[in-house]
């Protein structure tokens, strides 16, 4: 007897395949910051009522990071140039063992007649090292053209926007090559604006410095840590300097400082007249 069996095919969809779930790390607490530099990181521009002193960007960003006072640390100074940072600085805020340390350093360097694009370059290669030895995120800075805002002969303004490119070009390369965050100030909206300037224009206002620490407070989240309370561009707590205080600035302070700088700046500016004559 033959049976006959026939045979059904069957096709089966498979199950469309679910994507793996990543596991997106929580933001790290930054409980202790370090502010490393020269009088910008000092804070000047942005003054204290009642108590006197500066604030600046620092206690902006130590706010909105929600360090506490014990937690924050700043060793700068004005005046300092890259190789101050490393040698009177950076032992301090290594000892303190920052989370964050935030760099502002690097302009005065372009006024002095030794600069050296190179060494600036070696200094801050170092500095990124010592910290980065005690688990710090470091963070500096690129410069904007400064003779934008301060107003300076064509020559000068010439050698000055020279200068400053320069030094970018040499800390462009070490945070490439470090593969730190690094807060380029040519890009900040409203850099160029006077409202972010103080009377003496070399200095952030409490706006500039409110740019600046929302600035590195960016990077700074995404570098992975928790920034629970944004930097308010909103001026409020500092003091607006008087037109006599303005004044004051000027004779006591801004005629000798630039006086100091303009001795040792002029040779490398005559350089660059005589370069643009030849040409």
């Amino acid at each position: 007897m033959v049976v006959g069996v026939t045979v059904m095919s069957v096709e089966v969809t498979p199950e469309p395949s679910r994507p793996a779930l990543v596991a997106v790390p929580s933001p790290k607490r930054a409980r202790r910051l370090v502010v490393l530099g020269d009088s910008t990181a000092v804070g000047l521009g942005d003054p204290l009522p009642r108590r006197g002193g500066w604030r600046g960007v620092g206690p902006l960003v130590a706010a909105a990071l929600g360090v506490e006072d014990d937690g924050y640390l700043n060793p700068s100074f004005t005046g300092a140039r890259m190789r101050c940072v490393l040698t009177e600085q950076v032992p301090a805020a290594v000892a303190h063992r920052p989370d964050v340390a935030l760099l502002v350093a690097g302009m005065n360097d372009t006024l002095r007649p030794d600069f050296d694009a190179a060494c600036i370059a070696a200094d801050l290669t170092e500095v990124i090292h010592r910290l980065r030895d005690v688990g710090t995120t470091v963070i500096p800075v690129r410069f904007h053209d400064h003779s934008r805002v301060f107003r300076l002969p064509p020559s000068l303004k010439r050698a000055l926007s020279a200068r400053v490119a320069e030094l970018n070009a040499a800390i462009g390369e070490v945070v490439t090559r470090e593969g730190v965050p690094c807060l380029d100030l040519d890009r900040l909206p409203g850099a160029y604006d006077l409202t972010s300037w103080s009377v003496d224009r070399l200095h952030p206002s409490e706006l500039g410095h409110r740019m600046l620490a929302d600035g590195f407070s960016g990077l700074i989240a995404e570098a992975g840590f928790d920034v629970p309370e944004p930097v308010s561009l909103t001026c409020s707590g500092g003091v607006e300097p008087s037109p006599a205080g303005h004044v004051g600035w000027l004779v006591l302070k801004g005629i000798p400082w630039l006086c100091r700088r303009g001795r040792e700046f002029l040779p490398y500016a005559a350089v660059i007249m005589w370069n643009s004559v030849r040409r």
